[in-house]
């Protein structure tokens, strides 16, 4: 596996692998049974060099997979595999506390359609919504958008239909989390939400607190909050914290974040504070309803002291909030 590889990247690095002529198949986890290690819808991209991005299993399954999509690559077809594993052999094996999982083949060009995973990659770069629908039967596949499967795209959520043969793996664009306040807990909470999977941006215009010295390698906005929401896009897989304690800085945000469609707003500050919070918000024009998407004090409670674990909080918080959608 190559190093420089984006392992969320998995259709994208597929696509490239294909068109490079080098080869590559997509193998995706279509079921599970017991306490498999990697959920409905996880990818593994192989080439045809054996090169590999993404995970089905965690463990050693994937060199049997890896095997298959070789094989595959010289003979085209779809395939299904199925590794079942007892619990006391599961863990050389790479499935921790056993368990069955499915895993889906295909090879891209002669089995999945290159434009097709052109377009999911597509809707990936603009954060687009999109299904791809496979029916394991057949080998019929189209991609379908968010009407098709609401349920599924709220949740998040691949899987097998209930008639057994069609598969929907669910291409969500990858949730965010805008972060206002280059704080003491930011500097904690953006590259905890980053290896949970979130795309992180911090917004603040104060020189002082947003510097390359306290965030390095981060994205950071210096615009004031309003604005750099507004360049940023608020959408329903986007989270918005703010954490400066400033009125200043975080009601222009809470405002744009609190009348948009982010799935989770949340805002640092004690309950007093937080009743002022809510008589500004009121005076500036927002609805009841709309202050009561507010998750303030922000956080689970779980007694956090210190900026890390307040932090955790946060990041455990936003998750519950997006999981129960």
């Amino acid at each position: 596996m190559t190093d420089s590889i984006d392992p969320n990247a998995i259709c994208e690095t597929a696509l490239a692998w294909h068109r490079e002529g080098t080869g590559a198949v997509l193998a995706t986890v279509i079921n599970t049974w017991g306490s498999a290690p990697r959920p409905v819808g996880s990818q593994l991209a192989i080439s045809g060099r054996g090169d590999m991005v993404g995970s089905v299993s965690g463990g050693c399954v994937e060199g049997a997979v890896i095997t298959e999509a070789l094989d595959l690559i010289a003979a085209p077809e779809m395939k299904i595999l199925e590794f079942g594993v007892a619990d006391e052999d599961a863990f050389s094996v790479g499935l921790a506390c056993g368990g069955t999982i499915r895993v889906l083949l295909e090879p891209v060009g002669a089995v999945m359609p290159e434009e097709m995973l052109a377009q999911i990659v597509e809707a990936r770069a603009t954060r687009t919504p999109a299904a791809y629908v496979v029916n394991l039967t057949s080998g019929a596949r189209y991609l379908a958008d968010p009407t098709e499967f609401a349920a599924r795209f709220a949740s998040d959520r691949s899987g097998l239909e209930a008639d057994g043969e069609t598969f929907v793996a669910i291409h969500n664009p990858p949730a965010r989390i805008a972060v206002i306040g280059a704080v003491h807990i930011a500097q904690a909470l953006l590259p905890m939400a980053r290896i949970a999977g979130f795309d992180v941006h911090l917004i603040d215009p104060r020189g002082a607190f947003a510097s390359e010295t306290r965030f390095p390698n981060e994205v950071i906005s210096d615009d004031w909050p309003d604005a750099a929401l507004d360049a940023y896009g608020l959408d329903a897989r986007t989270a918005v914290v703010t954490l400066t304690h400033d009125p200043k800085l975080d009601d222009p945000a809470l405002m744009r974040a609190l009348t948009s469609e982010a799935f989770y707003v949340g805002s640092l500050g004690s309950t007093r504070t937080h009743a002022k919070r809510v008589t500004r918000l009121a005076q500036a024009g927002l609805s009841a309803e709309q202050i009561a998407r507010l998750h303030a004090p922000v956080g689970l409670k779980i007694k956090a002291q210190s900026p890390a674990e307040i932090a955790v909080s946060i990041l455990g918080q936003i998750i519950e909030v997006m999981r129960a959608a």
